[in-house]
């Protein structure tokens, strides 16, 4: 009889499990509302993709400074990608990828070079013969397997309805020059079909750092080679970017911290409790944001989405405390954004004009919103903005995207069951946190089989150019939002302010391409060497190339919001003979034309002065007499 309760205990684990999908309805928005980024809509193999178990992992307790960690830089922005990104090397020697950090999906995938339906991304496909080091994930009882019954596989649905599905390999996975921790084996998702915005994005595919069995996290910490904690520090509302720690990293003290239960939903889940606006407690009931899976933190959603009752009052708030800003249309008439005109260009003067807001934890503490986290720019009105935080449909789930992160650092220590908060700037995070790079421990050899596989990716450091390449040029693709109904009389303007802000000639900066759609516009613009050189001295390029990527390039508020994206150097152009040799050509045609001319007209004169004293007369024809000469 004493089985019969162990049995139903178990089949009821078992359909907590089954009956407990990924999140579905949150982002199948209606009403104009914007629909929120890259949660999972199913798991297609419940069997491998999460562990519920973290009985392991709480024996497993450590000081977090007793691990090394991957430090890791994140790339792009909320506002043009809606995600970040970073980099990963995978295989042997490393090929490498630009990966959406995610931590509502738990699967790690890139394109593969067998893939015949996926987009054209950052970066070429990985190649698994290329790699020594690779090997195929064969099938077995704990996966999902192909047809064949050879691989396992994987597959993945999101609610924007993109997919993404494939094979699983093991590779060598190396984390830049900035992690002391050292590559490891993982297992990882190659791209055979996908579909959606999986398709036409620019990243190359997911970084999963989510709860499973697949995820990057779990992989490394089964590994016993980091704690289980990560932490990600998402950039501002003009600077995009940021980092990332995988691994435990001491906390601030003033660092806020909520539970975080790993049973009550597959997603990090924090204990909020209630909101504040302005210093106002708004009048919900605490209950409103536990509904379904309760208060979601989602590094790969966009904006912020609340329940019906939640949202209605936080709008109402909101507005109140703004009744002296205009309210206008959003910049997408596709959507019923909430937009207010009238505010300051600068993002470090928004908290004038526009009220904190503050998120209590059920532990009493609080995370205060900068306007920043709660606001985007209007990208057609100067000095307007839009509210990101929308109703999430008839969902009772609140869903907290990246918009609520900028320039906060989010701990995620998984080891306690609890999430830390931290407001700071992002873009010098390691000084604020004293944190020194430290050099790549070097691997026992006992430990390795193949000695190349395990040497870190060779990552240049930051803004140093090899002393032997010349530069020929430098371009770079500026994205303005301008009120101007004309922006090209005004590109001389424009490319004076350039000129002065990266110190060189006006005319070296030169315009290449030219894109508008509306008031968006995109440029891309060419800095060349000075005067007749033929390149751009090391010394220069770095100058520049700093400039443009620590955003140190300010335009004058008439120009409108503006964002410096990509650059790029570029060697100078190899001529042809032509090219080359075009002067000496042109200045012996030239000489040879004028001996050619100036033989001519001595030959004609010649010839004229010959014919006049050689010309012929008649017998009979008068001639003038001539005044004899004595002799």
């Amino acid at each position: 009889m004493a089985s019969i309760p162990l049995l139903t205990a178990i089949f009821a684990f078992i359909y907590l499990i089954q009956s407990n999908p990924a999140i579905s309805a949150t982002t199948l928005l209606h009403g104009g509302t914007r629909p929120a980024m890259l949660l999972p809509l199913y798991r297609s193999s419940p069997n491998i993709s999460r562990s519920f178990s973290n009985s392991r992992r709480h024996l497993q307790r450590s000081d977090p400074n007793s691990h090394p960690n991957a430090r890791m830089r994140l790339y792009d922005d909320l506002l043009l990608n809606g995600y970040y990104t970073t980099r990963l090397w995978i295989g042997t020697p490393p090929q490498t990828f630009a990966l959406i950090v995610d931590t509502g999906s738990t699967v790690t995938y890139v394109p593969c070079d067998t893939c015949e339906q996926c987009g054209n991304h950052q970066d070429p496909k990985f190649q698994p013969d290329l790699s020594s080091s690779y090997q195929p994930v064969k099938c077995n009882l704990d996966c999902n397997c192909d047809r064949e019954r050879v691989q396992c596989v994987y597959e993945r649905q999101y609610a924007e309805m993109s997919s993404s599905s494939g094979v699983l390999g093991e590779d060598i996975i190396s984390f830049g020059n900035q992690s002391d921790l050292v590559p490891q084996r993982a297992v990882f998702g190659c791209e055979n079909v996908e579909t959606g915005d999986l398709y036409s994005q620019h990243a190359d595919g997911i970084m999963g750092l989510g709860r499973g069995d697949l995820s990057v996290i779990d992989q490394l910490v089964d590994k016993g080679v980091i704690s289980d904690s990560f932490s990600l520090c998402y950039g501002g509302m003009d600077i995009g970017g940021g980092a990332m720690v995988l691994g435990g990293i001491s906390p601030p003290k003033d660092m806020a911290f909520t539970h975080s239960d790993p049973v009550r939903s597959p997603y990090y889940n924090i204990d909020l409790k209630a909101i504040q606006v302005a210093g106002k407690r708004l009048p919900l009931n605490p209950k409103v944001f536990d509904g379904k899976h309760g208060t979601v933190l989602d590094s790969g959603t966009t904006y912020a989405y609340l329940p019906e009752a939640a949202f209605l009052v936080f709008k109402d708030a909101i507005m109140s405390e703004l009744q002296s800003l205009k309210q206008i249309r959003g910049p997408d008439p596709n959507y019923n954004d909430i937009c207010f005109s009238g505010g300051p260009s600068d993002v470090s003067e928004l908290s004038n004009t526009f009220p904190a807001v503050e998120m209590v934890f059920g532990n009493g503490q609080k995370l205060l919103l900068s306007p920043e986290n709660y606001l985007f720019r209007h990208s057609k009105v100067r000095g307007a903005y839009c509210l990101g935080i929308f109703q999430n449909a008839k969902d009772p789930t609140t869903l907290l995207g990246g918009i609520i992160v900028r320039n906060t650092l989010v701990m995620y220590d998984r080891e306690h069951s609890k999430i830390g908060f931290w407001k700071t700037n992002c873009s010098e995070l390691w000084e604020r946190l004293q944190i020194t790079s430290a050099p790549l421990p070097v691997p026992s050899s006992s430990n390795r089989k193949n000695s190349s596989a395990e040497l870190p990716p060779s990552e240049p450091p930051n803004y140093v150019l090899p002393g032997e390449l010349q530069v020929g040029r430098i371009t770079f693709d500026m994205f303005l939002s301008v009120n101007y109904s004309n922006l090209k009389p005004h590109f001389p303007e424009l490319a004076d302010f350039i000129a002065k802000e990266l110190d060189v000639n006006t005319s070296q900066v030169h315009l290449l391409k030219f894109m508008s759609k509306g008031n968006n516009s995109l440029i891309t613009w060419a800095i060349f060497p000075s005067g007749s050189a033929n390149s751009i001295s090391n010394a220069t390029a770095v100058s520049i190339i700093s400039r443009l990527a620590e955003h140190r390039v300010h335009l004058p508020d008439a120009f409108g919001n503006y964002k410096l994206l990509q650059w790029k150097v570029e060697p100078p152009a190899k001529r042809t003979w032509w090219e080359q040799h075009f002067l000496t050509v042109v200045l012996a045609v030239m000489i040879t034309a004028i001996i050619g001319l100036a033989a001519s007209a001595i030959l004609f004169i010649w010839r004229q002065r010959h014919q006049t004293i050689n010309s012929y007369k008649p017998v009979d024809a008068a001639l003038p007499e001539q005044e004899l000469q004595p002799l």
